[in-house]
């Protein structure tokens, strides 16, 4: 996504930068007037860290859905899809299907069990202290990666909508986008992100649905016709594009990898911290439920509609000419943006995707903090002897702290590959919070020994497999080019890493003599049924 700013920087041919910041000033400033309006009812822990569990399901779950759809999605999904066809389309039946694990597994659980964040799940049967250190650990690092792609991001695209193309204003940009991520964080809390999400979802689908009926008017709404056109553009290769396999299974180590990585996409959902911490916005486990079904509902004609214009941008920009423009196959939605609208709607797309980035931004940023805060401060330095202001407070720190050190890592990685720091985060999540998740609310024999070895191991493996892994080094687009330290064939870990997460998870548990079956029937009766769940704070 890093590589579409910072050359179509350089040049779609048609950009208006004076249009495009205003564009992008209007929904900063937007956003920024709800943020401070939502701020004013955010007074305790539980307000800060979860909107006061306030949000109703429908609420939360278009929240959810602006929280998921980054802007590698629907940059690099379509782009994927104009230039790969139907091997690019697996990547959004891969983020739909794992919500059903979500939905199935741990969103009505977890929101009965936790409080603010995963630690919580985990200590509710297991020893605190080191339950909480790991599951904190794991938070943070799987935040950080994603902050990481994200920011280098951010600051790419705006740099695309002012023009600018020299490595030294774009980190200044990063800096700018963090600061107002940073802001909206400190200010509105829980609160002012949730709201932020909500109105970046809604122009996300709105402009997705509009850019979809136009691309479908082109072609007399015949889906039929629009295939075709996408097959006579791409010239001697297009009937590839309606058929699996063009760009992976062309060898054997290509097809596990596809499978590694869609391994990491379904499984990974279910164990993203930012993911998990929206399920205590809501009051009840049955809002829960529900928001999760309104933003499988969401993402899923989200990814549909990707489809639509991943074709349509194969078939009126052309294959060849996405490939060889500006940022390859990620500026795929813009140059059909263009396309289809001129200036204008380049614009408006420019700056929903800088909104899509943002939101996203927010959101890690609050639960890192909170992860920080209520599991590293609260109850491992303070051993619970702390108040829940004081709490808050080092969660605004926190979220300073992170937010600058995610402003030096997005100017650090900004013209880098930075798209296997978003599959690591995929893939850790699946490797180290997924098992235990799993196993803390499902298996009666599970401890604390399990849960350290399944979170540790798995981080270890994940983060190990990736450094050594052609992603890295000596692979096509790798991250540190002219060296090959590579041993790992595969891009993403998640075959090996997330198998070895949920092994370890067994292994540390059957190893250790600690039990404690009455504190698993408690869990049991209150994952199920609610009883002594915790309460909306405020209406």
């Amino acid at each position: 996504m890093n590589i579409l700013a910072q050359d179509l920087a350089q040049g779609v041919e048609g950009n208006n930068p004076a249009l495009n910041i205003s564009i992008f000033g209007a929904f900063v400033v937007v956003t920024l007037v709800v943020v401070f309006r939502a701020s004013r009812n955010t007074k305790s822990a539980a307000d800060y860290y979860a909107g006061g569990r306030a949000f109703t399901g429908p609420q939360n779950g278009v929240a959810i859905a602006g929280d998921y759809l980054s802007a590698a999605s629907f940059l690099g999904i379509a782009g994927a899809i104009a230039v790969n066809g139907y091997d690019g389309f697996l990547y959004s039946i891969g983020f739909l299907v794992a919500w059903l694990v979500a939905l199935l597994l741990v969103a009505e659980l977890l929101r009965n069990t936790g409080k603010f964040t995963m630690g919580d799940v985990l200590a509710f049967r297991l020893r605190q202290r080191p339950v909480r250190a790991a599951a904190a650990t794991s938070t943070l690092i799987v935040s950080f990666f994603y902050l990481l792609a994200q920011m280098a991001g951010a600051g790419g695209l705006v740099a695309l909508l002012l023009g600018i193309s020299d490595t030294g204003t774009q980190a200044l940009v990063i800096g700018v986008v963090g600061v107002i991520m940073i802001v909206y964080v400190l200010v509105g809390g829980m609160k002012g992100t949730t709201w932020v999400q909500i109105i970046k979802a809604a122009l996300l689908i709105v402009g997705g649905v509009v850019m979809t009926v136009w691309v479908l008017a082109k072609f007399g709404f015949n889906p039929s016709a629009l295939l075709q056109g996408a097959v006579d553009k791409a010239g001697a290769l297009g009937e590839q594009l309606l058929a699996p396999g063009k760009q992976y299974g062309k060898t054997e180590t290509s097809k596990l990898d596809f499978l590694s990585l869609g391994i990491a996409l379904v499984l990974g959902t279910a164990g993203l911290p930012h993911v998990l911490m929206r399920f205590y916005t809501v009051p009840t486990a049955k809002e829960a439920r529900r928001s999760v079904v309104w933003a499988i509902g969401l993402i899923g004609l989200f990814y549909l509609l990707t489809l639509v214009l991943g074709y349509g941008a194969g078939a009126l920009v052309g294959p060849d000419v996405i490939a060889k423009a500006p940022g390859g196959v990620n500026s795929a939605a813009p140059l059909l943006a263009q396309a289809l609208g001129g200036p204008v709607l380049l614009g408006i797309i420019a700056a929903i995707a800088f909104a899509t980035i943002l939101a996203v931004v927010a959101g890690l940023t609050i639960t890192a903090s909170a992860s920080f805060a209520h599991d590293v401060y609260a109850n491992v330095l303070r051993k619970g002897r702390t108040t829940p202001e004081k709490e808050v407070r080092v969660a605004r720190i926190t979220a300073v702290v992170i937010g600058a050190v995610a402003i030096g890592g997005g100017i650090l990685a900004n013209g880098q590959n930075v798209a296997f720091l978003v599959a690591l985060a995929f893939a850790v999540a699946a490797s180290a919070n997924l098992p235990t998740i799993l196993y803390s609310l499902f298996w009666k024999r599970f401890n604390t020994s399990g849960a350290l070895w399944s979170i540790y191991g798995g981080l270890v493996s994940a983060i190990v497999l990736i450094i050594f892994s052609p992603a890295v080094s000596g692979g096509p687009k790798p991250m540190i080019k002219g060296v090959d330290f590579h041993w790992f064939p595969l891009e993403n870990p998640g075959l090996v890493s997330i198998p070895l997460g949920f092994l370890l998870g067994w292994l540390g548990t059957v190893l250790s003599k600690e039990k404690d079956d009455a504190k698993h029937a408690e869990m049991e009766v209150r994952a199920l049924t609610g009883v002594g769940a915790e309460k909306a704070t405020s209406h």
